[in-house]
């Protein structure tokens, strides 16, 4: 139903906007150059008015609705079965009653639930068709009032413009405040991680066990959270994707703007951003499917010792994913040097060679380093590539050719299962996870930084 109530709001508004396109076309028509707006903005005026309202109401009508059903259902149901129940019985109560009301039945309910049940389905039927009531009633209303207010002087782009401006500025509090939550969360957990493993521990420990004691006599679980090889594994990958990526981003780039040709260009710009969009996980698969089994390859060839999953197979497939961040950005930064500095270099005898390597690289380095850094903030991040190539066991080494973990990969580890918040090794996620924040955003920092200093400004 909530399908169809979104559809026939949808449908409403597109009414909306073609009646009230309609009459700013006949203002027009009768009005001329009088007309304060286009008709374009009187029916997006009307539309604004018909579908944001009935939108934000269903919403909020979907938010509040359980809990009131909730509520009524718990009051039906008799004190014999709800008088010494706890809140958490209760939720039990209810999760039992919804189960049997969708059908999911594991064992015969009780007269009282069975009732309930059948009470549930009934109300959860009446309070959707009183939601597609009141929204159809608001709705219409909304198009009588909105079309009575056009006129040929009705300022309808300024209230179109508002509404955008509001919109805008409502995104803009909503990711400020999601923000502000995310690192709030992050440091009161990692706050009461800390209160239970000591700071040098965690930063300066050579030995990562995230494990928990399930008995008091269990010295094997007692676990270590020395986080320095989870850090070095991390370092080690990320160095290697930046060694692959960093020389062959920039020589795409400057192949792309200064020596190949535009039916070139128009080929292998496309395919570079189509390379960015490809899923992770597809690279984990190439990585775990083809380029591991050759690295271990060639390590046997050359009477080397190579593991199974090692951090150089995902480092190079990580390198080969970042490539079009940096070609993009590179790509970018050349073309915004003035064509004008090309030209005088040419002009003064210099070849195109030496013009790129004397003129444009420097003026354009900003925004290249730019984007090496915000690359190096992605091949941090990065998890699946890791998880399928590189290992989950933290080894305190910068053998490119053993297993290594890296951060991401160890959050995910650790906040898989049923593990309660309360314990050392599910605290232990979001302490990485403070870490991983403060790295990266120091990278974007520092970008920003050397774009906006070392920044060129032409004419």
């Amino acid at each position: 139903m909530i399908g169809y109530l979104l559809l026939a709001i949808l449908v409403f508004a597109l009414v909306a906007y073609f009646t009230g396109r309609a009459a700013g076309n006949r203002f027009v028509a009768t009005s001329g150059a009088s007309v304060h707006s286009l008709p374009g903005y009187h029916g997006t005026f009307v539309a604004i008015w018909v579908g944001i309202p009935a939108f934000v109401l269903v919403l909020l009508w979907l938010a509040l609705q359980g809990t009131i059903i909730d509520r009524l259902l718990v009051g039906t149901l008799p004190t014999a079965v709800t008088g010494a129940a706890s809140s958490a019985d209760i939720s039990l109560i209810l999760s039992e009653i919804k189960n049997v009301a969708a059908g999911r039945i594991f064992a015969e309910p009780t007269p009282e639930i069975a009732a309930a049940a059948e009470t549930y389905i009934r109300w959860q039927g009446i309070a959707g068709w009183a939601m597609v009531v009141v929204a159809v009633s608001m709705m219409t209303i909304a198009l009588f009032f909105a079309r009575s207010r056009l006129a040929p002087r009705f300022r309808a782009r300024t209230g179109v413009e508002r509404f955008v401006s509001g919109a805008m500025i409502l995104c803009a509090v909503i990711a400020v405040f999601v923000t502000i939550g995310i690192i709030f969360s992050l440091v009161f957990e990692s706050f009461e991680f800390f209160k239970l493993v000591p700071l040098h521990e965690f930063f300066f420990g050579l030995k990562w066990e995230p494990q928990i004691a399930i008995r008091a006599d269990q010295v094997a679980g007692a676990g270590a959270f020395g986080a320095l090889p989870v850090f070095l594994g991390t370092l080690v990958i990320s160095v290697i994707a930046m060694v692959v990526a960093v020389p062959i981003g920039i020589f795409t780039a400057i192949y792309l703007v200064e020596y190949a040709n535009d039916t070139l260009r128009n080929v292998v710009k496309p395919v570079l951003e189509i390379l960015a969009g490809i899923p992770t996980v597809v690279f984990g698969f190439f990585a775990v499917l083809t380029v591991a089994p050759a690295v271990r390859s060639a390590g046997g060839l050359m009477g080397i010792a190579t593991s199974p999953n090692s951090a150089l197979a995902a480092g190079l497939v990580m390198g080969i994913m970042i490539i079009p961040f940096i070609s993009s950005l590179a790509d970018d930064a050349l073309l915004a040097v003035p064509r004008t500095m090309r030209d005088g270099s040419l002009a003064l005898g210099a070849t195109r060679a030496e013009t790129m390597t004397k003129v444009l690289l420097p003026a354009a380095l900003p925004g290249i380093m730019g984007g090496i850094l915000l690359a190096l903030s992605r091949a941090i991040g990065e998890t699946m590539i890791v998880v399928m190539a590189a290992g989950l066991i933290a080894t305190l080494n910068i053998n490119p050719l053993d297993s290594v973990t890296t951060v991401t990969v160890q959050i995910v580890s650790l906040l898989i299962g049923d593990t309660a918040f309360d314990n050392p090794k599910t605290l232990a996620a979001f302490a990485l996870g403070l870490v991983l924040f403060m790295v990266t955003l120091g990278l974007n920092v520092i970008a920003l930084t050397i774009v906006r200093r070392f920044r060129e400004q032409y004419e």
